[in-house]
């Protein structure tokens, strides 16, 4: 894989779906329909599918694509793929309170090396480079030509004053329950990827997910994640979460910066 030529493509539709999605959200109204798993969708997430989807086919003919709002045709699995989230966070999205991203990734042997996470109601867009480093770029966001960047790099965790991030549609008791675990010296709240981002950039140092995901929903953070340095981890044993999984179902995980003493379940 050329990973200068895959940045390049995985940066610009990831924009070109930040495009589709505000062109919804900016609607006085938009339908809200159920998925047969009963989890919303929009015309918005089916727009960005649609360009991105067209985009990473023709761009790589010959990789597997795996996308959300076509996880009915995902029977075939293959050791690298492309995974796809048009639009993470689609409640905060409905919701009008901006927290939902745009998430492409590219797996290499169950590991997400590659990836970008594009929040276009917040103006943040966050990548890996070529060399798999994570950057957060700054500026215009032209399709064509990227702006500045800066590096990104997790934080030099204090166990006894931890910051944690946790979702703001799915928290639930047991995720407090773990968290009071912690010596917890502040607390987040966050929608869709943009919590891998928060612990990419060191604004928290611990981010866990007691709640159901799939792959789409955490690959591209994941990789941000891995290359400013952080780890994603089975909630269950604390070995690193792997992809390409039967069915593309995630296990309970948490996501840290390396240093955070991790507690048990």
């Amino acid at each position: 894989m050329n990973h200068d030529r895959l940045m390049q493509v995985l940066r610009r539709l990831a924009l070109e779906g930040g495009a589709r999605i505000m062109e919804v959200y900016g609607r006085d109204d938009f339908d809200v329909r159920a998925k047969s798993d009963d989890s919303p969708v929009t015309a918005a997430d089916e727009a960005a599918d649609a360009v991105i989807s067209a985009g990473l086919r023709a761009a790589f003919p010959d990789i597997l694509l795996v996308t959300e709002e076509q996880a009915a045709t995902h029977g075939q699995s293959a050791r690298d793929f492309l995974i796809v989230d048009p639009l993470d966070g689609t409640k905060e999205f409905i919701h009008r309170r901006g927290d939902f991203t745009v998430n492409i990734a590219y797996v290499e042997d169950g590991v997400p090396v590659r990836g970008v996470v594009y929040a276009p109601a917040r103006g943040r867009l966050f990548y890996t480079d070529a060399a798999g480093r994570s950057v957060e770029e700054e500026g215009e966001f032209a399709l064509d030509a990227a702006g500045p960047t800066h590096p990104i790099h997790v934080s030099s965790p204090d166990n006894d004053a931890l910051v944690v991030v946790a979702s703001k549609s799915h928290r639930d008791q047991a995720t407090d329950d773990y968290i009071a675990r912690y010596n917890v010296a502040d607390s987040r709240s966050a929608g869709s990827s943009l919590k891998f981002c928060l612990v990419a950039t060191g604004e928290a140092d611990l981010y866990p997910r007691l709640g159901r995901t799939m792959e789409w929903d955490t690959a591209a953070g994941h990789a941000v994640l891995r290359g400013a340095g952080g780890q994603v981890v089975r909630f269950d044993d604390h070995q690193p979460l792997t992809y390409g999984k039967p069915g593309y179902e995630n296990p309970f995980f948490i996501a840290l910066a390396p240093g955070v003493a991790l507690r048990q379940g």
